[in-house]
């Protein structure tokens, strides 16, 4: 059985979208441990597949040349090939340090000394799990690429762990997570999700969830009290495994372009997704049961998509104009499908 190491991407959506390549890798037989960052290892402790999840120990966007040795030294010998995910020089470090016979990844940053089977970079934005995919070395047609889903399962006592630790029932919530660590140019206006989170409320009587880091905590805080009774804030207060399990129980999901985003459509429950700034055809919730919302044809606004931090003429139109009502109905088409 080939040994494999997958050094994983550092953000929660590209984590969630590399999964179908590993699902073809452990389906040909290779048996896989995967080296993450702490805040994206959970979202590996979701796929089956992983033997194992080794957590790295690294400050974002540090070297750590010293630790990187440290680690290399205690896989060296452990694996025949590594699969390099990131396009950074650093994430190519440990396979090379460590020996692993065959190391794979694109060339990104100027990489060829720390690779020996490079993949040439695409050009423009290409959808994430085929640029994924690829790393595998199998030819696969655009319908098998487009069919390509990812997916991830909890057991259900994980589920019910975490909706009693938040005090709900698992199906008897709503779920918002209105942040995104990218910048404020992806987030749908705070007083829309207030506005959402009232209708919901006073239709079923059922509580929101706002989950998120503690950086959106503040943001959170501020749909909950303009939305009072309704919400409950969360963010900053569990831990990413207890926020994905409170997504895969959650009755559905309302979110900007982000990684929770894609962790609600690995679970595959009903969600509608909000985008603006940047476009569904690059990151779309691959998810049979998602709505998106994205006004690029009706707006008619040349700056769609900017995939810039924040909006350089200050309206954010491309998300202040899509309407709560809209987002209302969206999901409850999504909970029909």
């Amino acid at each position: 059985m080939t040994r494999s190491l997958v050094i994983a991407p550092q953000w929660i959506g590209d984590a969630v979208m590399s999964e179908p390549l590993l699902a073809d890798l452990a389906a040909r037989g290779e048996r896989l441990a995967v080296a993450a960052l702490p805040w994206v290892a959970p979202v590996y402790r979701a796929m089956p597949q992983v033997r194992e999840v080794i957590e790295l120990p690294f400050a974002h966007g540090r070297l750590d040349w010293a630790a990187r040795r440290r680690i290399a030294a205690t896989l060296r010998g452990r694996f025949d090939i590594a699969y390099v995910l990131p396009n950074s020089i650093k994430a190519a470090l440990i396979p090379w340090f460590a020996g692993i016979p065959r190391r794979v990844g694109y060339r990104g940053e100027g990489r060829w000394l720390l690779l020996n089977r490079q993949l040439r970079n695409p050009g423009g934005r290409p959808p994430m799990v085929a640029f994924y995919q690829a790393l595998a070395g199998e030819p696969r047609g655009v319908g098998a690429a487009a069919d390509a889903r990812p997916s991830l399962s909890f057991e259900r006592a994980v589920l019910r762990a975490a909706a009693n630790a938040a005090g709900v029932e698992p199906g008897g919530y709503w779920v918002f997570a209105p942040g995104a660590e990218y910048g404020p140019a992806k987030c749908w206006p705070a007083a829309h999700y207030a506005e959402l989170a009232r209708r919901l409320h006073a239709n079923d009587s059922l509580p929101v969830l706002l989950l998120g880091s503690g950086k959106e905590a503040a943001l959170c805080q501020q749909i909950a009290d303009a939305a009072p009774g309704a919400c409950r804030v969360l963010a900053g207060q569990t831990s990413l495994m207890d926020a994905m399990a409170l997504i895969a129980g959650a009755r559905g999901l309302v979110s900007n372009d982000s990684g929770l985003m894609h962790v609600a459509a690995a679970f595959g429950i009903p969600q509608v997704a909000v985008f603006g700034s940047t476009s569904p055809e690059h990151t779309p919730p691959l998810n049979p049961r998602a709505q998106v919302l994205w006004l690029k044809g009706e707006l008619g606004l040349d700056c769609m998509p900017c995939f810039e931090r924040n909006c350089r003429f200050g309206h954010t139109r491309c998300l202040s104009e899509v309407a709560p009502q809209r987002v209302e109905t969206a999901l409850h088409d999504a909970l029909a499908a």
